[in-house]
C-alpha cells in the first residue's frame, strides 16, 4: 500500500511530514517558517537505496510541499557517506509482476513530480550518489556537492539500460556529447570532475557549507513573481 504522508506540527519554527502506513519515517520534511524553506530528507539507512516505500514517500512530501508557500526545497540526506546508493536491487530482482509494475510507476512519478515542482529545488548531495541518487540529483534545479564524492548513472556498468528519462535528466544538464561518453561507459564523477562538466554547480567542504549554499541560491529569486519563474521552468522542462 502506497504511503499516505500527513501534515504534523512539532514546534513553533518547523513542521514535519510522517507516515502512517508502516513504513519507518523514510523521509522526514522540515520547514523554515522564518527563510520559508523546506529541507526534505531521506533517511532509509544504510544507504538510501531507492525503494517503492521512499519513492512514495518522497513524491507525496513533494507533493503536499506545493500546497504550501514555500520558497523553495532542499533534498538532501541523512547519511553520513551516501546521498543515495540508487534504485534498491531487490525491487527488481526476482520481483512479483505487480509489484515490479507499482515500483517503476512509483519511481517515475517520483522524477515527475520532483522535476516539475512550482517552486525551486536544490539537491544538497552529502555523499555518494550513483544511479538513481543521480536521478534524483539532476531532477533538481541546483546541485551542490560536498567534496570527495562521486556521482554518475552508471548502470551499463551493472548490465542495465538507464530508462530514457534518466537520459534525458542528464543531457537537459550536461552537453550531449559528454551524456553520451558517460552513460555509455557508466561514468561516475568525482566532485572536481562533475562541477568541470557543469554536473553539479557549486563544491561545499562538509554538509553544513552544503546547506548553507544551497539556501542561498534562493536568494536569487527574491523580487522575481513565483508564478512566472513557475511557468518559466515549466515551459523549459516541459519538453524533456
Amino acid at each position: 500500500m502506497a504511503s499516505k504522508m500527513l501534515l504534523r506540527p512539532i514546534n513553533i519554527a518547523f513542521n514535519a511530514y510522517r507516515s502512517h502506513c508502516g513504513t519507518n519515517n523514510l523521509v522526514h520534511v522540515a520547514i523554515n517558517e522564518k527563510t520559508g524553506i523546506a529541507t526534505v530528507t531521506m533517511q532509509r539507512q544504510p544507504v538510501n537505496s531507492l525503494n517503492y516505500e521512499l519513492l512514495t514517500e518522497l513524491k507525496s512530501a513533494f507533493e503536499e510541499l506545493g500546497s504550501k508557500k514555500i520558497k523553495g526545497a532542499i533534498l538532501t540526506s541523512s547519511l553520513k557517506t551516501i546521498f543515495s546508493g540508487g534504485l534498491d536491487i531487490m525491487e527488481m530482482y526476482q520481483a512479483k509482476e505487480d509489484r515490479a509494475k507499482a515500483f517503476w510507476t512509483a519511481l517515475q512519478d517520483a522524477w515527475i513530480t520532483l522535476f516539475s515542482t512550482p517552486y525551486p529545488t536544490v539537491a544538497a548531495i552529502n555523499g555518494h550518489s550513483p544511479a538513481g541518487g543521480c536521478l534524483l540529483s539532476l531532477s533538481c534545479e541546483y546541485r551542490v556537492m560536498v567534496n570527495n564524492y562521486t556521482i554518475g548513472l552508471n548502470e551499463t556498468k551493472l548490465g542495465i539500460v538507464a530508462p530514457f528519462w534518466f537520459m534525458s535528466s542528464m543531457k537537459n544538464t550536461i552537453s550531449s556529447r559528454e551524456s553520451e561518453l558517460a552513460l555509455t561507459s557508466g561514468r561516475l564523477y568525482s566532485t572536481e570532475e562533475a562541477f568541470k562538466v557543469g554536473l553539479i554547480d557549486e563544491i561545499a567542504e562538509n554538509k553544513e557549507d552544503c546547506l548553507a549554499k544551497a539556501e542561498k541560491f534562493f536568494l536569487r529569486f527574491k523580487g522575481i513573481n513565483s508564478i512566472a519563474r513557475a511557468f518559466t521552468k515549466d515551459r523549459l522542462r516541459g519538453k524533456i
